[in-house]
């Protein structure tokens, strides 16, 4: 089983989008734990964000009852994959985390020709962007696994 935990900054938009497009792709599987996560605490309870709903169902992806949870240093011995999804996160994760000794934690897009950033739809508004990113930086992770 490998497991796999996305990171954003509030697990309202980025990480939990992550999520729920990986396990689409992956529905017929069950090799996989796939999971998602904040580095804040600023939305710990709260849904998945409008914009990310939205921009889900029209692409008849699944988003049953996520509420938003924080990550914690534990996470780091509990998945094979912990995935930020821009800069800012990877910092963040790396400081609950106290370091990354086994190389477990990646920027999304960085599984992907391009690399960069996944942009926060928060600031943005522009989810449909943040969704093609995440969907090229999610067949890109399925590749590489």
């Amino acid at each position: 089983m490998v497991k796999i935990l996305f990171v954003c900054h509030g697990n309202i938009c980025r990480s939990p989008m992550a999520e729920f497009v990986l396990k689409y792709m992956t529905q017929d599987r069950d090799d996989l734990y796939i999971a998602s996560a904040a580095t804040s605490t600023e939305e710990i309870g709260n849904g998945v964000h409008y914009g990310t709903v939205g921009i889900l169902k029209k692409n008849g992806i699944p988003n049953p009852g996520h509420r938003a949870i924080q990550m914690k240093r534990a996470d780091y011995d509990e998945y094979d994959y912990i995935i930020g999804m821009d800069e800012w996160n990877v910092r963040n994760i790396l400081r609950i985390t106290g370091g990354d000794p086994a190389g477990k934690v990646h920027k999304l897009l960085d599984f992907t020709e391009r690399g960069g950033d996944i942009a926060d739809p928060w600031y943005t508004h522009d989810f449909e962007t943040t969704y093609r990113d995440v969907y090229e930086g999610c067949k890109a992770l399925l590749e590489e696994l």
